[in-house]
């Protein structure tokens, strides 16, 4: 057997270099990916930022905790309490502190991102005067070193706080501090490893806040609120003096970080980067799978008269069945021992790019776990297996007479074990789409959904692809057939002649058509349903933010705006709300807090029971995403802050694309500051006057205001950055496959159509009227999948077209043809390059000699 098998490969060494690069880099992919992966759940440790020096800190709480049935469950909460300036001089009395108080800022023309602080509390944070003094007037202020592009100590600069703007002195800078150590398993700094004296500086922390230090009785008065309070005391005194039910939580040791900027950041990045490297990770099983599976049913197909001879000279179909397992299980073990390889080789460049990218944090590395190299292995021999599991059957069917009578046509049917499979996975695929119509269409719009429902309807159509060509074939070649010449005959009749082949150059790019458009047009179909739906909402002139597009609005600014003649304001915050399902189930939801009366003036939201209107401070409006959801229906939920209502539903809101929140009234939005604001202009006011003191109000306050179809713009992007990356990361995959997938199977094919070939030429026509051949025979193949893989993706995008129009959002679909263009246009150079090359070489024959080789 083994002897049989080496020799096999000897002599069709093309087909086993194409599944081995195959396989060898669908292992690697899923090492690659499969190590990076492991590296998420090994996060370093990362000690507080802000409050690095704090011994204690108190500051509102920021979790809600329930108990339940099954244990305490815990939500973030959007709007922590202030801390009561009783209880800051009652903590003032175990010791000494220091009050923080954190406020937007804006210097000269910088954008977002910039805060203010009190002088004192900079003591308990990492900041260090660089150069200059502290601030001891109210015009004096301290800014973080901008390594020379910054203010520097003695500029006079515009500042911008909540409170107004004013020219004030910087009398002294302070430097970023450096990141915090971070200590993960199997690392230097693990194993004690130190610096030594001279080394370069640790970087800047990413994600840390730029700070501009005022005086503590300047800052008071821009923020009155006193947002922490750092204590120098017992922390066992500072608990007692709080208590449990105050609202107030004491931070020590490691739980000051909950009190950094961005504590969630780390963790936030490591779920996009779990999703992004799992969906690689299955795409790459998904496609690889095919195009192994393509490569061993078309090897199968080229061996019909050996496999003939065998059970000529006595040979059952069980050692006939063997031998393609042979041969599965050596390809699988050199190429996945070739892919773990490439796998480590892969994973540390892969984790550097991500990092660079700002897709992972900017520690993430590669660890040294070894589990996934095992995986990967093991999963490259399944697949391999798994691949050629249709190819054995097939091969121990073939009959000893049979096989050596075969003409070279294919029939083009198919077995019926592959028949029932297809239309299983049809099937199945269909009924989801079906059942997610009708019970849940919101869902369809999910990541995790579009990611991974077309997936069925793709493999269905790959398996019927033996059967979907010939009809693909005829239709896209019938009018060049019809034209002057032979090429276009000949063209069609080979493409339906050779199915096998022309399903197996089909297949591959059957399955990167559809993924390209399907995905690429899903993301693009539902940023253009949410611009819709923003666009026909927001009825307003105007939408004013934070300048930077983060934070609380400047009060100066609206109320400024509020006493521009002919305008009609609304001003809401953002917050949250969230509520206890089914005994056991903390679910949180955005919310908007508004005046209603305001609201509506600058807002066509899709209500579809009870009246907006009436929203008081005992009310709420919901979605029909709610489980309480019925007009006059009371509702126990936990706001921003962590207090606990009972609310009346008052009206319920379309579910849309998932942007139709919950709105409140300010009363229950307590700590949240306005985050925007609309402005209308009334009917016979005079709209650029209006415009004109709205936009140097924004100058003033330091607020950006834009046209209500300019922030839509802003605020509804095209799908971008990481989403993007990663989207185009799958693609860039599958791509890769599916040029191996052509460049195998056309050397294959090219390889068994010599005497064809040859007998062309001998015929009368030339080598270039071959090539010519061969190459538009390629361009039609190709075209064919194409037009199979739109098809494709055209039925998951009117699924996702469908559950956009039950949702009550009109938008039409969106074809990313700059994706698919691309990727066709790869396809078909990749299928012309190898065709026509090998055709080239082995044109070089004398053609008489070629017609008397073996088919």
């Amino acid at each position: 057997m083994l002897s049989l098998v080496l020799r096999g490969i000897r002599t069709r060494w093309v087909t086993f270099a194409g599944s081995f690069v195959a396989l060898a880099l669908g292992v690697g992919i899923v090492a690659t990916t499969g190590l990076a992966l492991a590296a998420t759940f090994d996060a370093p440790h990362r000690g507080p930022e802000r409050f690095a020096a704090a011994p204690v800190l108190v500051r509102g709480e920021d979790r809600l905790r329930v108990d339940t049935p099954i244990g305490v469950r815990t939500r973030p909460l959007t709007d922590p309490r202030p801390v009561p300036a009783a209880l800051a001089a009652q903590l003032a009395g175990l010791g000494r502190t220091e009050l923080d108080r954190t406020f937007p800022v804006t210097v000269g023309h910088t954008g977002g991102g910039v805060v203010g602080h009190p002088w004192p509390i900079a003591a308990a944070t990492p900041y260090r005067l660089a150069s200059g003094r502290a601030p001891a007037a109210s015009g004096e202020i301290v800014v973080t070193a901008g390594n020379g592009s910054g203010p520097e100590a003695g500029d006079r600069v515009t500042v911008t706080t909540p409170a107004g703007s004013a020219t004030r002195t910087v009398v002294g800078t302070v430097t970023r501090p450096p990141a915090p150590e971070t200590t993960a398993p199997g690392t230097a700094a693990a194993a004690g490893a130190t610096s030594a004296p001279g080394t370069a500086a640790a970087p800047e922390a990413t994600g840390f806040e730029t700070a501009v230090f005022f005086t503590e009785a300047e800052a008071a008065r821009i923020s009155p609120d006193i947002d922490a309070v750092v204590v120098h005391a017992d922390p066992a005194a500072v608990r007692a003096a709080v208590g449990r039910d105050s609202g107030m939580a004491v931070l020590t040791g490691d739980e000051r970080r909950r009190a950094d900027p961005d504590p969630d950041r780390d963790a936030e990045a490591l779920v996009s980067v779990n999703a992004l490297l799992g969906t690689a990770a299955g795409i790459t099983a998904f496609v690889s799978v095919f195009v192994i599976a393509s490569t061993f049913s078309y090897g199968v197909a080229q061996r019909r008269r050996e496999f003939g001879l065998l059970r000529t000279a006595g040979a059952t179909p069980g050692q006939v069945r063997r031998l393609v397992y042979a041969d599965a299980v050596l390809v699988g073990v050199l190429a996945s021992a070739a892919g773990c390889r490439l796998g480590l080789y892969g994973a540390p460049r892969l984790a550097s790019w991500m990092a660079g990218e700002g897709i992972a944090p900017r520690w993430f590395a590669i660890g040294d776990q070894s589990w996934p190299l095992h995986t990967a292995f093991w999963t490259g021999l399944a697949v391999a297996l798994a691949g050629a599991v249709a190819a054995a059957h097939r091969a121990g069917r073939t009959g000893p007479v049979e096989a050596l009578r075969e003409s070279a046509v294919d029939s083009g049917s198919m077995p019926l074990s592959r028949v029932l499979v297809g239309a299983a996975v049809l099937l199945t695929g269909a009924v989801l789409v079906a059942v997610a119509l009708v019970q849940d269409p919101g869902g369809m719009l999910k990541r995790k959904t579009y990611l991974t429902q077309p997936m069925l309807l793709i493999a269905g159509c790959a398996l019927f692809a033996p059967v979907l060509v010939r009809p693909a074939t005829r239709l896209l070649t019938w009018l060049p057939a019809r034209l002057p010449g032979a090429t276009g005959v000949l063209t069609r009749e080979n493409a339906s002649a050779g199915l096998r082949r022309t399903a197996a150059v089909a297949a591959p790019v059957i399955v990167t058509v559809a993924l390209a458009a399907s995905l690429m047009g899903t993301t693009a179909t539902i940023d253009a349903a949410k611009a819709a739906e923003a666009r026909t909402q927001a009825t307003g002139d105007f939408v004013a933010t934070a300048d930077g597009g983060g934070g609380a609005l400047s009060p100066r600014f609206v109320e400024r705006a509020r006493h521009i003649p002919g305008a009609v304001v609304s001003a809401s915050r953002s917050t949250s709300v969230t509520v206890l399902e089914e005994g056991t189930a903390l679910v949180g939801s955005e919310a908007r807090a508004v005046d209603p009366a305001d609201a509506a003036a600058v807002s066509a939201l899709p209500v579809v029971a009870g009246r907006f209107a009436d929203l008081d401070d005992g009310g709420i409006v919901v979605n029909e995403e709610w489980l309480t959801r019925t007009v006059g229906e009371r509702v126990g939920v936990w706001l921003g802050d962590g207090r606990h209502v009972t609310l009346r539903v008052v009206a319920v809101l379309a579910t849309g694309t998932g942007g139709n929140g919950v709105y409140l009234t300010p009363r229950n939005a307590a700590g949240a500051g306005i985050d925007r604001v609309d402005v209308g202009v009334r009917a016979g006011a005079d709209g650029p006057a209006v415009a004109e003191r709205l936009y140097a109000a924004g100058r003033a306050t330091g607020t950006d205001v834009l046209t209500t179809q300019r922030w839509v713009a802003a605020a509804h992007p095209a799908t971008g950055g990481s989403t993007r990356t990663g989207l185009l990361m799958i693609l860039a995959i599958a791509l890769l496959y599916t040029g191996i997938a052509l460049a195998n199977t056309q050397v294959m094919a090219t390889s068994d159509r010599v005497r064809e070939l040859a007998v062309l030429r001998l015929a009368g026509a030339t080598k270039a009227q071959v090539l010519r051949l061969v190459g538009v025979e390629a361009l039609a193949v190709v075209g064919v999948g194409a037009v199979l893989g739109a098809v494709v993706a055209a039925l998951n995008l009117l699924g996702v077209h469908a559950a956009l129009g039950l949702l009550g959002v009109g938008s039409g679909v969106v074809v990313p043809w700059g994706t698919v263009g691309p990727v066709v246009a790869v396809s078909a150079a990749l299928a012309v390059v190898f065709a026509v090359l090998p055709a080239s070489l082995a044109l070089r024959t004398r053609p008489v000699e070629l017609a008397g080789a073996r088919e």
